[in-house]
């Protein structure tokens, strides 16, 4: 991975292929590992970026908050130091699509399209503020394994969890291994992100959308209404995948992903 110096801190980076760029953001509390399935996939025709945000991976850690909006600016700092001039895809799972929301509210000029998967436009209610603060003083306290412990259960659908014992195991590794005041920063900043969900209609970038049919967190209903109001957007719904479906169902998440990028590129 590269090492690359942005905004103060250094965040590790894998930057492979030639060709338009696509910029790969990870969910919470992982890292670009996983995305391996697409890196692979794609780079044979397509620039893909896969960073490891602030606080996860092998990047640096920032103690307190870590707001959505700071990680969409330590995402287009990445790209000026990667000399990245023409506009991106940007695919962001969960917090990553999190993330898209600011990019693109931020940056518009810099996306030629997203790519959303398994994510919400809402904001978090009271009772998700006070669940993400919570987390964020247990894994201070007792250390990232509890959150592994936390949230595996609901990441994957009940055909992963019944036949795909290794992805789960190597997915709690991941957890296990990532900063606690990383993953402390970004809850945080999680729960104060805002709602999008009356800027949607907006939106112009080519946008597809990507959940699993059995994702307990981000819905297909929801993500269906996320898709009905914007104005340039399509679902795909994949079978046999939860929450993690580039995990669960590579194959179907990169036939869709794949699909896309030919309509936008041919």
């Amino acid at each position: 991975m590269k090492k690359v110096t942005v905004n103060g801190i250094t965040l590790a980076v894998v930057d492979e292929g030639t060709g338009p760029p696509v910029l790969f953001v990870h969910g919470f509390p992982l890292s670009h590992a996983m995305w391996q399935a697409q890196l692979s996939e794609f780079a044979n025709d397509y620039r893909v970026i896969a960073p490891d945000l602030r606080g996860f991976g092998s990047s640096d850690v920032t103690e307190g908050t870590v707001t959505m909006e700071q990680h969409a600016d330590d995402l287009a700092a990445l790209l000026d130091e990667l000399n990245v001039d023409e506009p991106i895809v940007f695919c962001g799972l969960s917090m990553g699509g999190y993330i898209a929301w600011q990019f693109q509210q931020k940056y518009p000029e810099r996306l030629r399209a997203l790519i959303l998967c398994d994510t919400r436009a809402i904001a978090d209610t009271p009772e998700g503020v006070d669940n993400r603060q919570r987390l964020a003083k247990m894994v201070v306290e007792n250390g990232s394994a509890a959150v592994a412990t936390a949230m595996l259960p609901n990441l994957f659908s009940p055909i992963t969890s019944e036949r795909q014992q290794s992805l789960i195991d190597e997915l709690r590794e991941t957890i296990v291994a990532t900063s606690p005041q990383g993953i402390a920063a970004a809850s945080l900043g999680m729960a104060q992100r805002p709602d999008v969900t009356t800027t949607l209609p907006a939106i112009q970038t080519p946008t597809l959308l990507i959940v699993g049919v059995d994702d307990r967190i981000s819905t297909v209903e929801e993500m269906r209404g996320i898709t009905a109001a914007m104005p340039n957007a399509r679902l795909v719904e994949i079978p046999e995948a939860g929450h993690m479906s580039p995990l669960e169902n590579p194959e179907r998440v990169n036939q869709a992903i794949h699909d896309f990028l030919q309509g936008l590129f041919v």
